[in-house]
């Protein structure tokens, strides 16, 4: 059963300040300044003698934490179109060689598996740009083999997707095979920080709203196309990180093949009986189900989209490019910190973000 949240809290931004005594919703916000912090880092640490360089294959590893989330997202950016062989894993393959661009990200510096894998990829010859802690194991078997990406801004572990995220849309910019304003990025997480100020009331702040639409529901969390499913797997990271809410991430047409809970999905998005509750559809004796479906990619005609809007009529619709007018990775990027200040909100009115426990309000 689901921790039950305090939402009177999400509009008390006195209370609010109580129960964050870690700061993590300052944390969050800071996702702009790491970018820029992040692409100085990248060019003191000589990330640009990667121009020119056309890479045998891009691997990108995958370590717990972030890893996962960021290293399928730049897959998901790069995709259909790359010119060369993409490989996610967790470990850097026995093949790897001069010809090869290792990408990777950490938050432990003593990631042991990491380090083994940063060092075979130097001692073939690969090239590799790491973001990771500036001391420890894995920096020690970095140095002198890896460009590394050491972070400049301070924010709890967990909370580096933008720097990371960065850190691989520069090393891609550098190879040419993807194109990012960094500027441009920052700005737009800067603004949707201030649009979800704590200080703003629900019902203009997209990150308190979405919030309330998670809050004692199950999410479904499915992309519309492949860059919005990459953000719905950091979505259901920070939401386990800072909730207990359990979710389903998946692409649509995956989710399809889940016949039991796409049929409740379709009853609880339906709204054929307007007298019905919705929160009585799906979940069992469980929360009930929230359809959350995740656009990126604006492609006119998706039939992907059109399949989901027609049958899953009442599901909400988180598209940031009918919001703002910007690249793919910039609107990625935006959606998945929504997430994270979403999932904080959430969690400190349940009294399950940042491991303190649940806030009382004083009694007289």
């Amino acid at each position: 059963m689901t921790s039950v949240p305090d939402d009177t809290l999400l509009d008390d931004p006195a209370r609010l300040t109580d129960a964050d005594p870690e700061g993590l919703l300052r944390a969050a916000a800071r996702a702009g300044a790491q970018v820029r912090a992040t692409a100085e880092a990248a060019a003191s640490a000589g990330l640009d003698r990667l121009a020119g360089t056309r890479p045998r294959a891009i691997v990108l590893v995958t370590r717990p934490g972030l890893g996962p989330a960021v290293s399928h997202l730049l897959a998901a950016l790069l995709l259909p179109a790359c010119p060369v062989p993409l490989v996610v894993t967790d470990q850097v393959p026995s093949w790897v060689g001069p010809l090869d661009v290792v990408l990777a990200h950490t938050d432990d510096p003593g990631d042991v598996a990491l380090a083994e894998s940063v060092d075979r990829a130097g001692r073939f010859g690969a090239a590799v740009v790491l973001t990771a802690p500036e001391e420890g194991p894995v920096a020690a078997a970095a140095a002198g083999k890896a460009v590394l990406i050491a972070p400049r801004i301070a924010v709890p572990p967990g909370f580096g997707f933008a720097k990371a995220v960065t850190s691989g849309l520069l090393a891609l910019h550098t190879l040419g095979l993807l194109r990012v304003d960094a500027g441009a990025l920052a700005d737009e997480l800067d603004r949707e920080a201030e649009r979800s100020h704590p200080q703003h009331e629900s019902f203009v702040n997209p990150a308190k709203t979405l919030a309330l639409r998670l809050a004692e529901h199950t999410p479904l969390l499915w992309g519309l196309d492949h860059v919005a499913t990459a953000v719905a797997r950091h979505a259901a990271q920070v939401l386990a990180t800072h909730t207990d809410l359990v979710c389903d991430v998946a692409g649509y047409p995956q989710a399809m093949s889940r016949t039991a809970v796409h049929r409740a999905a379709v009853r609880a998005t339906s709204g054929h009986d307007i007298f019905a509750d919705p929160d009585d559809f799906g979940g069992g004796a469980g929360a009930p189900l929230r359809v959350l479906l995740l656009a990126i990619r604006s492609v006119p005609g998706d039939p992907a989209r059109r399949l989901a809007a027609e049958t899953l009529p009442g599901a909400d619709v988180l598209a940031p490019a009918e919001e703002i007018t910007a690249d793919e990775p910039t609107c990625a990027a935006l959606l998945a910190l929504r997430f994270e200040l979403a999932a904080l909100y959430l969690g400190l009115a349940a009294g399950t973000a940042g491991g303190s426990g649940r806030y009382a309000p004083a009694t007289a």
